[in-house]
């Protein structure tokens, strides 16, 4: 199996790709890509690499049917600087291999998020661990912006303080606030990444990590855009129905009313949107 080049994910490799007001996203490195994910699907009667037209039909095929090992042969290497807050989101997904600056061993940089004006909201109503769409008025976001800026400002005033009396770092970064940016290399193969995407892609994800899962996601396109079209049509902002679920949809689609329970029927019709 010949190693894979690919000259749009060489003109990309190594650069810096801005996010948030600090924050990038870096490719370091891949491994494999389109046609990798064919050669090893089709390793098992040993046909060589097909056309264009049938390669992408068999990368629709084992993704719409959630034939997923092919994918993990593809592996993308990321440099990541992002706030604390939206790092600890990221190391919920454990299928990828990560290593991170640490505080102990560093002095930590005085780089903290704070919130573009359109991007400060209430806290919505109906969905308890989000925002609301509309934006609070200028007045109010300039408070917001100036509270957390003043905030971050005095830590970090504290925490240069400690370290020039000797305290150990280990000590001293402990009040550090959760806007402040940190920076990891993180390794995941594709099969792993769409599910990362899929889920911070989705509108119920918290704004700042989809700003991140938005850049990623232009990187795969330019390593395997065969692969990355397949997720877009039929992963990206699909939904999964029940048994049940799907009898209802049958009844509905040849005009019958559907018997689900209330809340289930919620749910249910939520999908549809």
């Amino acid at each position: 199996m010949a190693h894979c080049v690919v000259e749009e994910a060489e003109k990309i490799l190594d650069k810096e790709f801005t996010v948030l007001d600090h924050g990038f996203v870096r490719l370091v490195d891949y491994l494999g890509s389109d046609q990798r994910i064919v050669q090893a699907a089709r390793v098992s009667y040993g046909d060589g690499t097909k056309s264009y037209r049938q390669d992408r039909g068999l990368i629709n095929y084992l993704l719409r049917n959630d034939h997923t090992s092919p994918f993990e042969q593809v592996v993308f290497t990321f440099h990541v600087k992002a706030p604390i807050f939206v790092a600890r989101q990221w190391v919920r997904h454990r299928t990828a291999r990560m290593n991170e600056i640490s505080g102990r061993y560093s002095v930590m940089k005085d780089e903290v998020y704070i919130p573009s004006s359109d991007k400060i909201a209430l806290q919505s109503e109906d969905n308890k661990q989000g925002r609301k769409n509309e934006p609070v008025s200028p007045e109010v976001a300039s408070k917001v912006q100036n509270a957390l800026r003043e905030n971050a400002e005095e830590t970090f005033r504290v925490y240069h303080e400690l370290l020039d009396e000797g305290i150990a770092r280990e000590i001293s970064r402990i009040n550090l606030p959760l806007s402040m940016y940190t920076e990891f290399y993180w390794e995941i193969d594709l099969h792993n990444l769409f599910h990362f995407l899929r889920l911070r892609l989705d509108g119920h994800a918290q704004y700042e990590i989809r700003a991140y899962a938005e850049v990623m996601l232009e990187m795969v396109k330019a390593v395997c855009p065969m692969a990355a079209e397949a997720f877009i049509n039929l992963k990206l902002g699909s939904a999964t129905f029940s048994a049940r679920e799907l009898e209802a949809l049958k009844v509905m689609l040849e005009g019958g009313e559907c018997t689900l329970e209330k809340r289930e029927k919620e749910i249910f019709l939520s999908k549809l949107k």
